[in-house]
């Protein structure tokens, strides 16, 4: 029971991390005012902390580690892509084409550990 309700809680976060960060991508992309709200900016930390604890919940409840199960380090090392694309897409003061390439770049990275993880292989939609 506490396995379903993590990784629903887990799946949940993922579906609003990548929603935020497109939604966040469009605004910054606007230059609307809204990115210079304190709640968007405090709001996905929150998120991405949950989603991270949901995580290594699960790891334990499943018994599969990082750095000792192939598809989980690739997810580990997916996420750190992630992160560095992401603040490349969102951080001001880039030009607009690294930020939109940033941007896509990140959602590709983020779509294939989505593969990583229905397919608990390293590669993926590749495998």
């Amino acid at each position: 029971m506490l396995y379903v309700f993590v990784k629903h809680l887990h799946l949940a976060c993922v579906v609003l991390s990548i929603t935020g960060f497109c939604l966040r991508g469009l605004l910054a992309w606007k230059k609307s005012a809204l990115m210079d709200q304190r709640w968007m900016r405090i709001l996905p930390h929150i998120n991405d902390t949950i989603l991270l604890v949901a995580a290594l919940i699960l790891t334990v409840l499943i018994g599969h580690y990082p750095f000792v199960d192939a598809w989980l380090t690739a997810k580990v090392f997916g996420l750190i892509a992630y992160i560095i694309l992401g603040s490349l897409a969102l951080r001001p003061g880039r030009r607009p084409r690294v930020r939109v390439a940033a941007g896509f770049a990140a959602v590709l990275v983020f779509s294939w550990i989505v593969s990583v993880a229905m397919t608990k292989h390293p590669l993926g939609l590749f495998a």
